[in-house]
């Protein structure tokens, strides 16, 4: 067993998959999650994650959020899976149960990189891009949808000296998918909130998974639009092309639409059947990621002078489905291609 001591905070869908993968290569692995009766699941009956081509069963060590208070030893590396809006809070909670030189990951989507490090230092802090594509809607069990072989990581630090602490955390990684090294970590997460700002909230607002998605009249000018109007708000805030998703740099400067090869890259990957998170939140009433995703761009937007009509549409329409006075559905199609006109 690899004796470093790893947390992994926040064990939902992506977290489990990380965790079981940990867990079954034999490093000793702590998982802190705030749904009961998924830590009770898991206590009983270990992880079973299904993928496309195979079923992994493990045993894991799981612990509620309050069980924290109870640690006595602190962990060496600490990968926070929670959800955006979720991160002040539980790096204020795991800091003190992390060693003065352990790191904590932030393997989440949105620009969390700096938050993370305002609480926990930058000599503490590594920023990841995450490309994980997972479900979980019944505890203790999650349907993989992206295998280790198909999941993609990349690794970056905020500030220089922690360079040579990337390779440990690449090594843990490569457990759990391929583990690429970002030159610059915080372009690389806008190019990533890129993809999400196309693929979540608009896929999410029509309750369909991937592929019924794109049979809707109209959606993937939507998503490509939502993308363009991120890339310029991107722009003007300084963030520059990186290439993510196991795309090179060359492929990224040579597309004349970037935005379009980065919704197609995603596309491919995450398979036909996949509902990404925002749906999954939908279907469970929880708040979702949005207002960090499109949300942020359309705050980005106003500040730069740069109109950002469909991401705002898509933070209006998801806070009205969160309130209950719209439900995901086709018919929602029609109200965001209208919205703005």
């Amino acid at each position: 067993m690899n004796q470093k001591r790893i947390a992994v905070l926040g064990t939902g869908a992506n977290g489990s998959c990380a965790a079981a993968d940990l867990t079954n290569a034999g490093f000793n692995v702590k998982l802190i999650d705030q749904w009961p009766e998924h830590v009770e699941a898991m206590r009983n009956n270990g992880l079973k994650i299904t993928m496309p081509d195979r079923v992994l069963e493990v045993n894991v060590d799981a612990y509620n959020l309050c069980d924290v208070a109870t640690f006595t030893e602190k962990f060496d590396i600490v990968l926070l899976f929670m959800k955006a809006y979720d991160t002040r809070w539980a790096c204020e909670l795991i800091k003190p149960y992390l060693e003065d030189d352990g790191i904590l990951v932030g393997v989440q989507n949105c620009m969390t990189a700096e938050p993370i490090a305002e609480i926990m230092g930058s000599n503490r802090t590594i920023a990841c891009v995450a490309e994980l594509s997972s479900e979980l809607f019944v505890p203790g069990e999650i349907k993989r949808n992206t295998p280790p072989e198909g999941t993609w990581f990349a690794l970056g630090p905020l500030d220089s000296n922690m360079n040579n602490r990337i390779p440990e955390i690449q090594e843990i990684m490569q457990h759990v998918g391929k583990v690429a090294i970002s030159e610059n970590i915080l372009s690389a997460k806008w190019m990533k909130l890129i993809v999400n700002a196309m693929s979540m909230g608009l896929k999410a607002m029509v309750g369909k998974n991937n592929a019924d998605t794109f049979k809707i009249n109209g959606m993937r000018d939507l998503m490509l639009k939502a993308g363009e109007e991120a890339l310029l708000v991107g722009d003007g805030l300084g963030y520059k092309l990186e290439p993510i998703m196991g795309l090179t740099i060359e492929e990224m400067e040579s597309s004349n639409r970037v935005q379009e090869l980065l919704l197609d890259t995603i596309t491919r990957h995450v398979g036909p059947t996949a509902k990404n998170t925002v749906l999954q939140d939908h279907t469970k009433g929880r708040y979702s990621e949005v207002d960090d995703i499109n949300g942020l761009i359309s705050r980005g937007g106003s500040k730069l002078g740069i109109s950002t009509p469909i991401n705002d549409m898509i933070v209006e329409i998801t806070k009205k489905i969160h309130l209950g006075e719209l439900k995901p559905s086709e018919d929602i199609a029609e109200i965001a291609k209208n919205f703005h006109k």
